[in-house]
């Protein structure tokens, strides 16, 4: 093996290291690099002796220590975090206006949780036993705390519409 391909040996498993520690979890391209980088560094303690395999060690582990701190002390981390604040709150339910028999409509897909609006009130609910579609008539059956549970009904304002009327 010529040292130019040893060298580019060395520069792809330092790569893909490098892509594990920043962009690609689940340890793949880590174990890649590292055996990629331990082939590389073998070679050159078989081919060019101990000398050369422990300089290409020592510039391996420098190499690593480098990049690491480069990546933790720029910038790199903001990019792929997550900036963005959840300023959601748990349904903050009134006794006296959710009860068990308040009726509304479902406002998104309930699969099987999902926001309805009940008695003028949009709050997340939790549909029993079924996936129920956008604008469909719904019944609340149960509240156990900040949980609503709901099942769909029939009601003649959410009247079907039929193709060919």
């Amino acid at each position: 093996m010529s040292l130019t391909l040893l060298i580019i040996v060395l520069f792809v498993g330092l790569l893909l290291l490098t892509l594990e520690i920043v962009a690609l979890p689940g340890g793949i391209a880590g174990v890649a690099g590292i055996a990629i980088m331990g082939f590389g560094i073998w070679q050159c303690y078989s081919l060019y002796g101990v000398t050369a395999g422990h300089w290409a060690l020592l510039c391996c582990i420098v190499a690593c220590v480098i990049l690491l701190i480069i990546f933790m002390k720029s910038k790199t981390w903001k990019r792929f975090s997550l900036n963005d604040e959840s300023d959601s709150k748990v349904n903050q339910i009134d006794n006296h206006n959710i009860h068990v028999g308040s009726r509304g409509s479902t406002v998104a897909r309930l699969a099987p949780t999902g926001k309805a609006l009940i008695d003028g009130e949009l709050v997340e609910v939790h549909a029993i036993n079924q996936f129920i579609d956008p604008n469909k008539p719904i019944e609340v059956v149960s509240v156990e705390g900040y949980r609503i549970d709901v099942k769909e009904i029939s009601d003649e304002r959410f009247g079907e519409l039929k193709i060919g009327d």
